[in-house]
Formats: C-alpha cells, sequence, structure tokens
C-alpha cells in the first residue's frame, strides 16, 4: 500500500549513524531556517536536537515522484516534528514507522457520504496526511522553510499523531501524562472553543461583499484577520491539529482570540511559544 502511495519511483533511505548523532553545525543551520524555533534556550534547543535525533532514528523516511531525500530535508522534517514533543514522552509517536515525502502537493482517495446517503469515491490534493497506525505523508514544498509563515504541515500532520495515540481521532490526545487535566475539562474548553471559532467564521463569511470571491487573494485578506486557518472549522480532530500549528508558530491571534484553549495546549504541551518567541 505504502509503495502505491509513493509509486514506482520511490526510494527509502536510512538515516546514517551520523545525521542521527547531529552535528552542532549541521542543527544549527536547520534550526537557523525555521523562525518559530527561535527564543528555545540553550536547554531546550538540545533536548530538541535530542528529540529529532530520537525521530530520525525509529522512522523510515520514503521519497515519492523523484524527490531527492537529502538529509537536511529529513532533518528539517524531523526537528518540526520534534517540537511538539518537546517536553512529552516521545513513545506517543511510536506505532507506525513510515514518513513518505513528495516534492509537493499529492493526490490521495477521500471517501464521502452526502445527505442523500450515496457515497463518493474521488481522489483530492493534499499537503499532508496522518494515517491511523500508518504514515505521515508530508510535501516537501508545503513542509520545507519558505513557506507561509502562519501554516505548518508537519506540526499539524504530528497532531494527528498525538491524537490518534490510543485513542479515536477526535481532538483529545491521550492525557495519561496530565492528571491535571481532566477529560471533561477538555472536551468542554474544545467544544466551547470551536463552538466560537465557527461563529466568528461564519460571521465573517456573512460579512465578504457579493462581488468578492472568498477564495481569491483580496478574499483571503478578509480570512487573514482569523486566528486560524477556516479548516480548523470541519471538525474537533482538524480544530486540534489546526490549532497546534497556530500554537507553535504563530500564537499571537490564538492566545488573543481564544485564550482558554491557548492555555489547554500550553498545559498539555507543557510550552509557552508566546512568551517564547516574544523573547527574540
Amino acid at each position: 500500500m505504502f509503495r502505491w502511495l509513493a509509486g514506482r519511483g520511490a526510494s527509502s533511505r536510512k538515516v546514517s549513524n551520523e545525521l542521527a548523532q547531529i552535528s552542532p553545525e549541521v542543527w544549527l543551520s536547520v534550526v537557523g531556517a525555521l523562525p518559530f524555533l527561535g527564543g528555545l534556550s540553550h536547554a531546550e534547543n538540545e533536548a530538541l536536537r535530542q528529540r529529532a535525533a530520537w525521530l530520525l532514528a525509529s522512522k523510515n523516511f520514503s521519497a515519492a515522484q523523484g524527490l531527492v531525500l537529502t538529509d537536511q530535508i529529513m532533518l528539517s522534517i524531523a526537528a518540526q516534528a520534534a517540537l511538539p514533543v518537546l517536553n512529552l514522552n516521545p513513545a506517543l509517536y511510536e506505532g507506525w514507522i513510515d514518513i513518505i515525502v513528495y516534492p509537493g502537493g499529492f493526490l490521495t482517495p477521500r471517501v464521502e457520504v452526502d445527505e442523500s446517503g450515496v457515497v463518493h469515491e474521488y481522489m483530492a490534493e493534499a499537503s499532508g496526511e496522518a494515517w491511523e497506525g500508518g504514515p505521515v505523508i508530508l510535501s516537501w514544498e508545503d513542509a520545507g522553510p519558505g513557506r507561509e509563515p502562519a501554516n505548518n504541515v508537519v506540526i499539524h500532520e504530528f497532531a494527528h499523531k498525538l491524537d490518534q495515540y490510543g485513542s479515536d481521532t477526535d481532538g483529545m490526545p491521550n492525557l495519561a501524562a496530565h492528571p491535571e487535566l481532566e477529560p471533561r475539562r477538555w472536551s468542554k474548553t474544545l467544544d466551547e472553543s470551536l463552538s466560537a471559532f465557527t461563529r466568528a467564521l461564519d460571521a465573517l463569511e456573512a460579512s465578504i461583499p457579493e462581488d468578492v470571491d472568498p477564495e481569491s487573494e483580496e478574499g483571503q485578506v478578509w480570512y487573514d484577520s482569523l486566528p486560524l486557518d477556516p479548516y480548523a472549522a470541519t471538525d474537533e480532530a482538524e480544530f486540534f491539529a489546526v490549532s497546534s500549528e497556530a500554537f507553535f508558530v504563530d500564537p499571537l491571534q490564538l492566545c488573543t482570540s481564544l485564550p482558554q484553549w491557548y492555555a489547554l495546549l500550553a498545559q498539555y504541551y507543557r510550552q509557552d511559544p508566546l512568551r517564547r518567541l516574544a523573547s527574540v
């Protein structure tokens, strides 16, 4: 199945001992290209490097559609994926081994059931996927340095992996190591925050003039006022994943608009990116 995903030109790479150990010089070049990693203390930076090394050593990277899978690509992905588990047990990423990297967006099968109960199967373009018990699939064009600063497909998909660990994909990650976070409180804050965001999105879309195409650059200006990408309104799982992106790479609007949800994420991830990035 993974071979089909990657295509006939797929190639896999085992991480060398040298890369798994990550020299300080190579590490600094990768971290320097990812601005949201700025503000890490020396201890945090070293912990992130160790988490990235663990991930490189425990996962199998495969390239698709002719992409040349370089050390730089694998290390950049590992550094980003390691950030959510900087202060968590990396075992939360266990239970699967494959990371498939495409040069750009890729097609993935979709199944939807309409209001009449008719099943529709089709192929849709995606920049990332996280299959339950299966691979993380990424577009390097969207995952590498230089893409939209408020978006991060690597953190998004690895947040789904945290959500999937030991439970349904429902926007509530495993809280076993967080006795201070009651599931009832998480569910309540999640539901209230998702509802508040959905109301804000509905009000915004109703205010866009009829002569403005919401999908145009002009229309995008309206959506830029939201704390999250509109895709967050899809369901609880996507709300958690999109929120995790914003939490780590563009936390100010999230903290301002949904302070209780931001505080809950800070408790779960045991990090405060807003404070950290403010010092940069």
